[in-house]
Parts: structure tokens; sequence; C-alpha cells
């Protein structure tokens, strides 16, 4: 315990006594570089644990020819374009035209495990005094959340469903209920297909195997739902056991008929 406190303190101190030093942007942008207890951000996974706090250092690069004032830093996490957690941290400080700065900062993870799990697209980001994002990096976040947390409900529901959408477009080809028309059937089919997609990029986010991304996302839901669109598509014609009556009969069940015999004259049967 000892220990953190003094990592805590050292760290605390550097954010704050660290000088403005010369500027390492190049042109007339705003950058940032950042490390999580330690780690550099952006270069691999970066671990985000709900049962402790994270020491947090980040460096805004100003390479413009104005003061910049940073009021915020942001960490949130996305996927499938939905923000399943945000943290604001309000650290007040001015970078100098030309110049750099550090500030160091502890935070708090503690309600992560219940908006989270997984590896998760994870940004941070710094904003000036209206809120405005100034400077951002990327990285991909490995949240040791609970399954039961707001991203693993999401799985979950999106997973029932899709299950709902193959039960249903199943049942009503069972029951010989599809449209007639071919593009019909195939659009009653790709609901349940992109569902597929979706589930698969969520279930690979949760074992920990590919972050969602627009690379990782496109194939998977494009492919699923192009599978499930054709075979909407060739699916068999609800009618096509009628196809051989002639025009205007009705479709007669064979084993629902009856053979009625009725006595003809003279009582012969």
């Amino acid at each position: 315990m000892r220990r953190i406190m003094s990592s805590v303190g050292l760290l605390l101190l550097c954010g704050i006594f660290l000088g403005v030093g010369p500027a390492h942007a190049a042109g007339d942008t705003v950058t940032i570089d950042a490390t999580v207890d330690g780690t550099p951000v952006g270069e691999d996974e970066l671990l985000l644990d709900p049962s402790g706090s994270s020491l947090i250092s980040v460096t805004v690069h100003n390479g413009t020819d104005t003061v910049r004032h940073i009021k915020t830093i942001r960490l949130s996490g996305t996927a499938l374009a939905l923000t399943f957690f945000s943290y604001d941290t309000t650290v007040p400080f001015d970078v100098p035209a030309k110049e750099s700065v550090t500030r160091g900062f502890v935070l708090d993870l503690g309600q992560l495990g219940a908006q989270a799990t997984g590896l998760l697209p994870t940004e941070l980001e710094v904003l000036d005094t209206n809120r405005d994002v100034v400077a951002s990096i990327g990285m991909t976040g490995d949240v040791r959340g609970s399954m039961w947390s707001v991203y693993g409900v999401f799985g979950l529901a999106v997973f029932g469903l899709t299950l709902l959408a193959w039960a249903g477009a199943l049942v009503a080809l069972a029951r010989r209920r599809l449209p007639a028309n071919r593009w019909q059937r195939a659009m009653r089919f790709l609901p349940a297909g992109v569902g597929t997609g979706l589930v698969a990029v969520i279930s690979l986010s949760v074992l920990r195997v590919v972050a969602p991304s627009p690379a990782a996302e496109i194939p998977f839901v494009v492919g699923a739902a192009a599978v499930a669109f054709v075979l909407g598509y060739l699916t068999p014609h609800p009618d096509a056991d009628d196809s051989h009556l002639p025009p205007g009969s009705s479709p007669v069940d064979p084993e629902a008929t009856q053979r009625i015999t009725r006595p003809l004259p003279g009582g012969v049967a």
C-alpha cells in the first residue's frame, strides 16, 4: 500500500512540477502522448482493471502559434458506434505555443466492471474550455469487466433478437407463409443475417480475440447478411407444389378427401 501511495505521489509531483519542455509536435498541430501505469498508450493493448486505480500521464505538444487552454482529459470506449464507458477528469492547464506540458492524475476505474468487458476501441482525448476535442490518441482497451456489464447484456440482447429473427423466418418457411416474390423472401432473411454478424463481432470482442473496428465489423456483418439474403432468395416458392394445377383451380389435400358411396337406382352400389 505504501508503495502504491509513493508511486501516486511521485506521479502527481511530476505532473505538477514538470516544466514546459521543447515542442515535439510537427507543423501547426496539437498532439498528445500518454502512459497508463507506465505503459505507453497506443503501442499494445491497454489493460483496464476495475479492481483498482490507474496512473495516467498525458503530455500535450502544441505545435500551433497560440496558447491552448486544456480543461478536461477524457478516457472512453466505443463499439459499433456506441459509447459504453467514458471518464472525464478535470485537469486545467495551459500549453504555450510551440511547447509541451505534461500532467498526471489518478483515475478510479471502480465502475468500469459494470460498463464493459473484453477488447474495445479506447480513446484518450484532451478537451479545451469549450469542451471541444483538442487532440486524441487511440488504443485497444482490454477491459476486465463483468459479463453482466452493459456491453455484455447488449451482446446477449442482440443474440436473443437474432434467434427470434431466424426462428420467424424459418417458421414462415416451414409453414409456406413466405412472400411469393423472391426478393421479398430474401429481405425476410436479411435481419437474421445482420444479427448473426453483430453477434460474431461482439462475441470475438468479449472473448478478447479481436476488438470491434470497421476492419473487423464490416466483413462479418456484410458477409453474414449476404449469406442470409442468398438463402432467402433461394428458398422454394410457397406455392411450388401447386404449380401443376390448372389456372383458377385451388389445391386439394388428397388426405382430406373422402370417398362417399351412394346407392344408385335399382339397388346397385
